[in-house]
Parts: structure tokens; C-alpha cells; sequence
């Protein structure tokens, strides 16, 4: 028998003018479809004209300039409606979505429809039940006791996976689709009886756990910063009064 983690796995991932998943944008995004482990990747990419300057950190990290964005980039509206539309049809397939650090990169295109199309990643979806793998909520919750950081570069370091390429959307996608693999690998004793549908349902559980466990630390430090609970999307905030 196949185990999952071995079968079909799709893999998002985006590059953006920041971190606020309300106020930034995504300038370009990639999804990675593989059939089977060690099969060969499918690479769809999106370059995006953000509509606002990208700031020199973010350029820094993703290597992305105005000017190469305004010659190259798509306007976002016909982009995001793209991404949504291929995301739901992974979806439909059955086929789980790898998604490193899910919220950021969920909440953000959910976002961008809204801004953009008038609508939700919900939307796009409507029925089609989302299945997310997220590789750093696995390997938090599955080896919590290990010090370090939990980067997508620390953790094909750690699960010798190779990363060529980093903060691109399309290597950063296909890295963290064999993360996956690697994790569910070295913890198959754990995994292999679940379906991707109950992982996906754990990982919510999990996730929030990990967030009061930081918040607490936050607190304990006299942090002023909150951490979102929300998996893999974080809610709507409420319109201003």
C-alpha cells in the first residue's frame, strides 16, 4: 500500500511585499504538482505587478524590483483569480496541498481576492473541502522538543532536502512538497494510519497549540505581540466602525 505522503501532493507558495497579511501583496506565487514520490513536477508560476512599490527589504529577500514587476508583472485581479481557480482544482482532486506556514500564504491570497475580485478563497473553493499539509506545524508538533529554528531552510537542512534556489516561489513550493515527504518519512509510525483529511484536522489542533505555547512565551518575555491561533486561514477582521 501507498502511503500518502508518498502519492500525489500539490505544493503552493508565494513571495510578497511583506509580512501583513491584510496590508501586503503577493508579487508572484507558484504551484508544484507531482503524481508520485520522485515523479516529475509540474510548475505552474505567476509574476505580479502589485499595484504598490515593493520595499527595499522585500526585494532584498526575493530579489524582485519595481521596475522588473511593472515590465514583467500581471495585473493581480486576472492573477489571483488564476491561483484561486488552480487551487480549487487541486482540491477537487483529492490531492493535498502543501502549504509551508499555511495561514501567511492562505490568508494572504483570501485577502487579495477580496481586494481584487470582491470575493474569498472560500469563493473559489465553495464545496470542495481543502486538505492542507503544512510541514512546519508537522515538524513542530511531531519533534516539539528540538531546539532551533523552524525555517523551510532549516528543515531541508535538517531532513536533507535539498533547496535550490531559495525565496523563489516555484523552489520554495517544490522544497517544502518533499519536506513533507521527508517528515512523513521519519515519522511514518505516526502518520501512516491517518488520511491527509484527519492530518489536515489535526494540524488545526495542533497548530493552535503551538500558538498558545508561543503566546505564553511572548507574555513571559513582556512581548507585545499576538499569535493568531487560525489554521490554515485566518479569519476576516472585522470592518473598522
Amino acid at each position: 500500500m501507498t502511503h500518502w505522503f508518498e502519492g500525489p501532493l500539490a505544493a503552493f507558495d508565494t513571495e510578497t511585499t511583506g509580512v501583513d497579511v491584510e496590508e501586503d501583496r503577493i508579487v508572484s506565487a507558484a504551484l508544484v504538482v507531482q503524481d508520485a514520490a520522485g515523479g516529475r513536477l509540474r510548475v505552474t508560476r505567476w509574476l505580479v505587478n502589485p499595484g504598490i512599490p515593493v520595499p527595499p527589504g522585500a526585494t532584498e529577500i526575493h530579489g524582485l524590483t519595481d521596475d522588473h514587476l511593472q515590465r514583467n508583472g500581471r495585473w493581480p485581479a486576472p492573477v489571483v483569480e488564476e491561483i484561486a481557480r488552480a487551487l480549487a482544482e487541486q482540491c477537487a482532486t483529492g490531492r493535498p496541498l502543501v502549504v509551508m506556514n499555511a495561514p501567511f500564504d492562505l490568508t494572504l491570497l483570501d485577502r487579495e481576492l477580496r481586494r481584487h475580485r470582491a470575493s474569498s478563497l472560500a469563493g473559489y473553493l465553495r464545496n470542495k473541502p481543502l486538505c492542507v499539509l503544512d510541514p512546519r506545524v508537522l515538524d513542530k508538533h511531531l519533534d516539539r522538543y528540538r531546539k532551533g529554528r523552524r525555517t523551510l531552510t532549516d528543515l531541508c537542512e535538517l531532513y536533507g532536502v535539498t533547496l535550490d534556489g531559495a525565496h523563489d516561489a516555484a523552489a520554495d513550493a517544490a522544497a517544502s512538497l518533499e519536506l513533507v515527504r521527508a517528515v512523513g518519512r521519519r515519522f511514518s509510525a505516526r502518520l501512516e494510519r491517518l488520511s491527509p483529511a484527519e492530518v489536515h484536522s489535526l494540524q488545526a489542533v495542533w497548530h493552535a497549540a503551538q500558538a498558545r505555547g508561543l503566546q505564553a512565551w511572548f507574555e513571559k518575555n513582556g512581548t507585545a505581540e499576538a499569535v493568531d491561533p487560525a489554521w490554515p486561514l485566518r479569519p476576516e477582521l472585522p470592518a473598522a466602525a
